[in-house]
């Protein structure tokens, strides 16, 4: 009987921790090189005189009919200057992101063999966190104002929600969200679940390309909101199901559970409890589902039709 209860006991642990491995991926023997350049440094602490090489050197970083007096005064800027001075304080030393990122490029190589290394570039952008992080097919741009920390005093006039991860920590994230928009296919299935379940395959390849962040990093979301989700998941589902959501073409579902808001609105009286984007939580929770119930690939769960992942994912809320 002992023996018994040892087999199963060995049995369920096995299965529970195959299911995990996905996300363990083997990158020891891969190889990237990263290359960072400072364009940040170099333009704040170029002469006009020497502009003319800067230019040289980054022409697609000075649009043609810029005149070249535009740049001379955001060199002489004082604002800029401070805020140059804010982000040295920070990230005069990149060696940490440079790991990050070296990670991350390992993973990409491990699940796409072709990919290569962008030339990552660190700029200031007078904190245009809509485009933080701009990624070509072989160049990175990080604004590094956009990561001071959430309580920096150059935010204090932005809205909680807004600079929530303007976070040294969320810039990898950001990174590797970048190349998920480009490597996830574009979806036709436009309803509502379909539009969940395409931001989940999208968390989920985050998670794989960055595996050792905890998932509310990866969310965006803090401790508090993470807990709310998770709390919230029955009751949540339930009013999808009962407002008759799940399919509905609805647009206006992306800006109450999809968009970056303060809030997700479910238009009760304790909205202002709940975290922005649920839908985007669920639609990763619907994805892990279909990847438990599915022997597939990583890849291969990506060009999965929405619609099918949905109907295959036998996803149920967990109750608590």
């Amino acid at each position: 009987m002992k023996y018994s209860y040892l087999l199963i006991f060995f049995t369920i642990l096995f299965l529970s921790c195959s299911k995990n491995k996905e996300a363990d991926a083997d990158v020891s023997g891969i190889e990237a090189q990263t290359k960072i350049e400072r364009f940040d440094q170099k333009f704040y602490t170029t002469s006009p005189e020497e502009l003319g090489s800067l230019k040289k050197e980054y022409p697609y970083l000075f649009p043609v009919k810029i005149n070249d007096t535009v740049w001379i005064n955001k060199m002489k800027n004082k604002d800029e200057l401070e805020l140059f001075e804010e982000t040295q304080k920070l990230y005069n030393d990149f060696s940490k992101e440079e790991k990050e990122l070296n990670d991350l490029f390992r993973h990409l190589k491990y699940y796409y063999p072709e990919f290569k290394e962008p030339k990552v570039i660190t700029l200031l952008s007078n904190i245009d966190y809509d485009n933080s992080v701009i990624l070509t097919d072989s160049i990175l741009l990080i604004s590094l104002d956009v990561y001071l920390g959430k309580d920096h005093k150059v935010y204090q006039d932005y809205p909680k929600y807004v600079k929530q991860n303007f976070n040294r920590s969320h810039i990898i994230v950001d990174v590797a969200e970048q190349y998920a928009e480009k490597i996830v296919p574009p979806a036709r299935d436009r309803s509502f679940t379909g539009r969940m379940v395409q931001e989940g395959k999208k968390k989920e390849l985050v998670h794989r390309l960055l595996p050792d962040l905890p998932y509310a990093e990866i969310m965006g979301y803090n401790k508090d909101q993470m807990e709310w989700a998770e709390v919230n998941e029955v009751d949540i589902w339930k009013y999808f199901i009962e407002n008759e959501m799940l399919f509905s073409n609805d647009p206006d579902l992306s800006l109450r559970f999809l968009d970056q808001a303060p809030f997700s609105k479910f238009y009760i009286a304790n909205d202002k409890d709940s975290p922005g984007r649920i839908g985007v939580w669920f639609g990763w929770r619907i994805v892990r589902s279909y990847l438990n119930h599915n022997k597939t690939t990583l890849q291969k769960m990506l060009v999965t039709p929405n619609d099918i992942i949905f109907k295959r994912s036998k996803y149920k809320p967990n109750k608590n």
